[in-house]
């Protein structure tokens, strides 16, 4: 692996020359491979304090206590053991998204889980990193899983072991942009399952589940009860951009994909 990173920076220089480093956003010019430009950066909008003390959603009151809990949270507690976006759904994330996962630019992996890391406390246990799952047809139609490539990068960055196959989609869902938060939760129900194999790994364990976007939770949902059905202890989500209340208002949640309707990551 360190041989492999020592010729990486060898070749760094001539693959600079020939490929200038351009910011994957809006294309200016950057110091390296692997960053955004100093406007695109400032236009990131990172998740602070206060935030709600179980899913971490920013809270709009100044004063909140660290105890604080979100409407939805106290409606409804949810089962995962918290929330870590490395930033909030806007414009700057959706271009990013957009472009990792249907454009097939796998090389923001890094950046994007570096941003990602940056968000997940720090605990002495060595958790197993999972990714959510995706349906074999649509990985064969994208040619790649973009959570398990955001999983393994967080892996290298020593958060965690990575369990790449540790759930299946038994089924073929569509997408769940346009749908309500209700409709969303029936599209997914029954659709995650353990693979057999592994399930013996996640009992007992504190498990970082990992996805690009999260938008109404559906099918990280789905994926908490399926783990903690294997026994796992705890749950954590770890995603890259989260949508939240009032994005919808902003044009956050469409796709420019074809075909997809919605916020990218939602199905």
């Amino acid at each position: 692996m360190r041989g492999a990173s020592t010729l990486a920076a060898a070749f760094a220089p001539l693959v600079d020359f020939v490929f200038p480093p351009r910011c994957p956003v809006c294309g200016a010019a950057i110091g390296n491979q692997a960053g955004l430009c100093l406007a695109c950066w400032s236009d990131l909008e990172i998740p602070g304090e206060p935030a709600c003390a179980t899913c971490q959603r920013p809270l709009g009151v100044e004063n909140a206590g660290e105890t604080a809990r979100c409407a939805p949270c106290l409606a409804a507690p949810p089962r995962h053991g918290g929330i870590y976006a490395a930033t909030l759904y806007g414009p700057v994330p959706r271009s990013i998204v957009l472009a990792f996962k249907h454009g097939g630019r796998i090389a923001y992996a890094p950046m994007m889980a570096r941003l990602m890391a940056a968000r997940l406390p720090v605990r002495d246990e060595t958790p197993l990193i999972v990714p959510v799952p995706l349906h074999r047809w649509r990985l064969w139609r994208r040619g790649y899983n973009q959570a398990a490539l955001l999983a393994g990068e967080l892996a290298k960055l020593g958060h965690g072991d990575l369990l790449v196959d540790a759930m299946r989609r038994t089924r073929h869902t569509p997408a769940l942009g346009g749908l309500g938060r209700k409709a969303r939760a029936r599209t997914m129900r029954g659709a995650i399952a353990l693979a057999p194999r592994q399930a013996q790994r996640l009992a007992g364990r504190s498990i970082v589940l990992v996805d690009d976007v999260l938008t109404s939770g559906a099918t990280t949902d789905a994926c908490v009860a399926a783990l903690l059905r294997a026994g796992a202890r705890e749950v954590r989500i770890a995603c890259f951009a989260r949508v939240v209340d009032g994005d919808a208002g902003k044009g956050a949640c469409k796709s420019e994909a074809p075909g997809v309707r919605g916020t990218p990551g939602a199905a």
